[in-house]
């Protein structure tokens, strides 16, 4: 058995992790990288440039991924979003209520880090509900109504709900050499979309999809490759370091965050170690406030009104309950859940774009009455 200092690997893998969520703070706060933002962008004003950034990131982190599948560094079934138990009801309520609730809040979880980085204390609100409300939902009273309910109704498929381990099985084929053209042909379609008009090939689209989808990848890298453990000397099974599942992960800000605030408030208990999650979740707001000081964009925001406070509280809250409930949020299962081709992470941020856009024109239809 190999002799692993299991500490300096946890350590190794803490400060990439860390290093990785601080360029993606400042690449998000650099080019207004936000899922909120694109979708209202294009209800309202019919706008595709966000859109575009987006979907590029996408395209990146999923031609990523299958590439490292390809190479067999990584494999999707060890994550929580390949998992055999397709809870398709959850995707789908959780997805719409994340999606409507990011829209009340100004942004989904990741745009609240970039956001607090620049100086925003509604956002600074919306981390404390949202994490409150995400771990009410892992292992609270809306945890107990969660597993009671949506969680009940799901699909068994046997080996996974990946695309490239549903085509193998299907045509007897080698799940690497699936992944791998089922990765070009989805992601390099993505990109190529994203890349398609002018509007796609702006520095900031570049810039925030590449980059972005970049950092994804890099992190299911960090996760399930460097910090990957065949047979840990303690357990002597594989594991996978720093991670809050114990399977391999990648950027998602919703229950990592709920492990943030737990960390902060029991931070004198020595069973409360960092993870990958918790780190990344602080990059992030580094990485912003290190843009926003140095770009001289830092100000410092509250709350407009009463209507205000309780569109975020309730925005809040519904993403916290939501994001847990679809397993992921825009980045978790829009991005980093995607780019693994999960059946769930299909349907989970369809039905977050289809809550976005109901509150949307929910917010729409609230001013036409006034």
């Amino acid at each position: 058995m190999q002799n692993i200092d299991m500490g300096a690997l946890a350590l190794q893998v803490l400060w990439a992790a860390f290093g990785l969520g601080v360029v993606f703070g400042a690449v998000a706060q650099r080019t207004h990288f936000c899922t909120m933002g694109a979708v209202a962008d294009i209800v309202n004003i019919g706008d595709w440039s966000r859109m575009r950034m987006w979907v590029l990131a996408i395209g990146v982190a999923m031609l990523g991924f299958n590439a490292m599948v390809a190479a067999g560094w990584l494999d999707a079934g060890k994550t929580i979003y390949a998992a055999p138990r397709l809870t398709w009801l959850s995707a789908i309520v959780g997805g719409a209520m994340f999606g409507f609730g990011m829209v009340l809040a100004s942004g989904c979880g990741s745009k609240t880090l970039v956001r607090i980085g620049g100086g925003n204390l509604k956002s600074l609100v919306v981390f404390i509900v949202l994490g409150l409300a995400a771990f009410a939902t892992l292992k609270g009273i809306t945890g107990v109504a969660r597993v009671a309910t949506v969680d009940r109704v799901a699909l068994e498929l046997a080996g996974g709900q990946d695309l490239p381990t549903l085509v193998a099985r299907a045509l007897g084929l080698a799940k690497p050499q699936v992944a791998l053209w089922l990765g070009a042909l989805l992601g390099g379609g993505l990109v190529a979309w994203a890349l398609a008009r002018r509007e796609g090939r702006t520095g900031d689209v570049l810039l925030g999809g590449a980059g972005i989808g970049a950092v994804v990848a890099a992190m299911w890298w960090v996760s399930g490759r460097l910090g990957y453990v065949a047979e840990d000397p303690n357990t002597l099974q594989e594991a996978f370091v720093a991670t809050n599942s114990q399977r391999m992960e990648s950027l998602s800000f919703v229950a990592p965050i709920a492990y943030t605030i737990d960390w902060l408030l029991f931070f004198s208990d020595k069973s409360k170690l960092l993870t990958l999650g918790i780190v990344s979740t602080v990059g992030v707001v580094v990485g912003a406030a290190l843009w926003a000081l140095a770009s001289r964009s830092f100000r410092w925001e509250g709350f407009a009104s009463a209507e205000d406070t309780a569109n975020h509280l309730v925005g809040a809250t519904l993403m916290g309950v939501g994001g847990v409930a679809a397993l992921g949020c825009t980045v978790g299962q829009g991005l980093s859940g995607v780019s693994t081709l999960a059946i769930g992470s299909f349907i989970a941020l369809a039905s977050i774009i289809g809550g976005a856009v109901l509150a949307l024109r929910y917010q729409v239809w609230r001013i036409e009455r006034t």
